[in-house]
């Protein structure tokens, strides 16, 4: 190795006779030499630092990475590999946390002001859910809603509060609302369920009870179907048209077979119903659109005296009006229906006695109506009226208003105060009942209104 003095005096004698010849060419070749000096005094000073430290034999050990360094940048022509050729390391184990489910809970608790109760409890829980959602692959997922229902006070129809309680605290148990596995990538705009799921009947009969925009089903919904949303067993098939969009409208058609399992409208009879509903939405503007649906419910009633058809009909429409540059700060939302439930029972005849096949049975349906406005980024105002005929005996109405403030605190934390009034049976005095209800959604799945 050359020290630096040598290649000093290596630098003298060369300059001299290349001075003759021209000082350019001596400049620049002082100039490499000064260079090449700085180099080998610098590693001059590595090495002799190396030696002088304690751990000899990590200095060697570098010495010697150092020396193969550079006897492998030697070997493929100087330049050594970039830190961008060289392979980056991958691990190939499976993440099981992106296996698992999304899991959520949501909670509706109530407390309520009763002029005619007031010895009751004023507190209780309606509901909690457990949801778990997960996305199988990419042409399916599944989900699975497990709820305990509380049991408290509620407008209902024609009497139906005068059933026996229970504990206000207890409930019915858990139960499976809905469970399913759903192909959603299927050829042709076609989609497939299958399992247990809410049913098409309507927009409104799909959202559970936390995402309601009042604290209970419209009035006919519960006196014609039950307290419950419509939710059966069996096979659905959905079909997205592929024509239409925009202002020239988005269709979809919805065909279901199920095990009737719902008691009010099919009582202890376990045959295939069979659900058909279509859809239409349109894009009215840039803040405005309409929605359009009708369906129509086919099934076996059966109980210890009778056993009949029985068909259920279902028309709705939704108006929103959204601008989009204030879209958190101002809307409308209107909504509307009319249900019709057409084969009564025996219960509806003039005596009460079972009628002939082939006789006509009546019919008993009732409409609703919502109204929400949002005021702010955190506060709308609502009002709904619904009225409904007694399927027990259509000759007897009944009447219900609604109006409710709503305070959402997040998308997760929901506060509503609400009054109730439902009108009484054959001109009757109504009853009133004042409540503030609080829904919280614990995970992703939250208030969905899809």
């Amino acid at each position: 190795m050359l020290g630096g003095p040598l290649l000093c005096a290596l630098v003298g004698v060369l300059a001299g006779p290349m001075t003759l010849a021209g000082q350019q060419p001596v400049d620049s070749l002082r100039t490499e030499l000064a260079r090449l000096t700085a180099l080998v005094d610098s590693l001059s000073r590595e090495v002799a630092r190396l030696r002088a430290s304690g751990d000899s034999e990590g200095a060697g050990n570098a010495l010697a990475r150092l020396r193969a360094a550079a006897a492998t940048a030697a070997a493929a022509g100087g330049e050594a590999a970039r830190p961008s050729e060289q392979e980056e390391f991958v691990g190939r184990e499976r993440s099981l946390q992106s296996l698992n489910p999304e899991i959520s809970l949501n909670a509706d608790v109530m407390a309520h002001l009763d002029p005619d109760d007031v010895g009751s409890d004023p507190f209780f829980w309606r509901e909690f859910e457990l949801s778990l959602l997960s996305a199988l692959d990419p042409f399916s997922r599944a989900a699975l809603f497990i709820s305990r229902h509380g049991d408290g006070p509620e407008v209902l129809p024609f009497d139906g509060g005068d059933e026996e309680e229970g504990d206000a605290h207890g409930g019915g148990g858990f139960d499976i609302e809905e469970g399913y596995v759903e192909w959603v990538s299927l050829p042709g705009g076609i989609g497939l369920k299958f399992g247990k799921f809410f049913q098409r009947f309507g927009t409104l009969n799909r959202w559970h009870a936390h995402a309601l925009s009042f604290q209970s089903r419209s009035l006919p919904h519960v006196a014609l179907l039950g307290e419950e949303a419509l939710a059966q067993s069996g096979v659905s098939v959905s079909w997205l048209a592929p024509f239409g969009g925009g202002s020239a409208g988005t269709y979809e058609a919805t065909v279901e077979v199920t095990r009737s399992e719902n008691e009010t409208l099919f009582g202890e009879a376990r045959r295939a119903t069979v659900l058909a509903h279509v859809n239409g939405f349109w894009q009215l503007g840039g803040s405005t659109d309409l929605e359009l649906g009708a369906s129509w419910l086919n099934g076996r009633f059966q109980d210890e005296v009778e056993s009949f058809d029985r068909n259920a009909y279902n028309a709705e429409f939704a108006f929103n009006w959204i601008p989009p540059s204030r879209s958190r700060r101002t809307g409308l939302t209107l909504r509307g229906g009319y249900m019709m439930l057409d084969g009564l029972g025996a219960e509806a005849q003039p005596g009460g006695l079972p009628v002939a096949p082939g006789q006509d049975r009546g019919s008993a349906g009732g409409f609703w109506s919502m109204a929400d406005l949002r005021l702010s980024p955190s506060w709308l105002m609502g009002a709904r009226f619904d009225r409904v005929q007694d399927p027990s005996n259509p000759d007897v109405t009944q009447w219900l208003a609604s109006p409710t403030i709503t305070w959402w605190q997040s998308e997760f934390v929901r506060l509503r105060a609400e009054y109730d009034f439902l009108s009484g049976i054959e001109g009757g005095d109504g009853t009133g009942m004042f409540i503030v209800q609080a829904t919280f959604a614990m995970g992703p799945h939250k208030h969905s209104t899809y």
